[in-house]
């Protein structure tokens, strides 16, 4: 679970330029109008907001929005169970927290799940519900939920070698569920990477999502503490880090229920993060 997290910057950069030329033209003949059969041709989905590679070709890593561009916040939850947690999921603990997600929707506010592959095999129908409301958005925790780096607050380790794989497999965990459309971000276990797990994920195309305001509801017991250090950290553009795995993280739907009127009441919007990604246009 994460406590504090290590950092690392990376620059991310995103542009493109467009130039436009014409020649003169002979005037054409109208088109002939579309016959009944015709079918109306459909736009082409637009792709999610991502962020330019880092340096190097390294995967980019987010951590908030712009600061100046108007008092947003995005709720992310961590959908964590780890690939060896099946026989305790099978003994009874609760690795889901449905009353979070019910409350979520109770209040309206949308909200960016990153979910492990795990916990999509364990949990298909809640992970299809989640994935197909518009009101959130499901992204990546990898499959296991193993660092991708060594001494991650314990968790095992995920060989170099099986990163990407690690992902990929977290991905294909969505589909069989019914996820569609699952977001190209990514959140490390433990929130633990280094220069040499970025450049593993390279080739996913994925963003790397961090945050800014660490909630401290993992193994909390005391639901105003959580919504205090919430409300202390968020400023604007904020990604706030939460959990919802009910035997881990038990007071986290309590703390909710503070902090969102909380932060309505101080003119705060909340948003997911791919709106917050799509805001940044670069200046993560």
């Amino acid at each position: 679970m994460i406590t504090l997290v290590r950092r690392a910057t990376a620059l991310c950069v995103l542009g493109a330029s467009l130039a436009a030329c014409g020649t003169a033209e002979a005037p054409q003949a109208p088109r002939p109008a579309p016959t009944a059969s015709a079918a109306p041709s459909k736009p082409a989905p637009s792709r999610p907001p991502t962020l330019a590679p880092g340096p190097a070709g390294l995967t980019p890593v987010f951590e908030h929005g712009p600061r100046a561009d108007g008092k947003t916040v995005a709720l992310t939850f961590d959908a964590d169970m780890t690939a060896d947690q099946g026989p305790r999921a099978a003994a009874g603990e609760r690795f889901d927290n449905p009353r979070l997600i019910a409350t979520l929707r109770e209040l309206k506010v949308p909200a960016t799940v990153f979910m492990t592959g795990r916990w999509a095999e364990e949990y298909p129908d809640e992970a299809r519900s989640i994935g197909r409301d518009p009101r959130f958005e499901i992204a990546n925790h990898s499959y296991s939920h193993y660092a991708y780096t060594d001494d991650c607050y314990g968790l095992p380790m995920v060989s170099k070698e099986r990163m990407r794989s690690d992902v990929e497999r977290a991905y294909a965990a969505f589909r069989e569920a019914g996820v569609r459309n699952a977001m190209p971000y990514f959140r490390f276990p433990g929130g633990c990477y280094d220069k040499a797990a970025l450049g593993e994920l390279t080739a996913t195309g994925v963003t790397a999502v961090q945050w800014d305001v660490v909630s401290g509801d993992a193994f909390a017991t005391d639901a105003d503490a959580v919504a205090r250090q919430v409300l202390d950290g968020v400023r604007p553009g904020s990604v706030v880090v939460m959990h919802c795995t009910r035997s881990a993280a038990p007071v986290t739907e309590q703390a909710v229920r503070q902090v969102v009127p909380e932060l309505r009441r101080q003119g705060y919007r909340f948003v997911k993060v791919s709106e917050l990604i799509g805001a940044a246009n670069g200046r993560a």
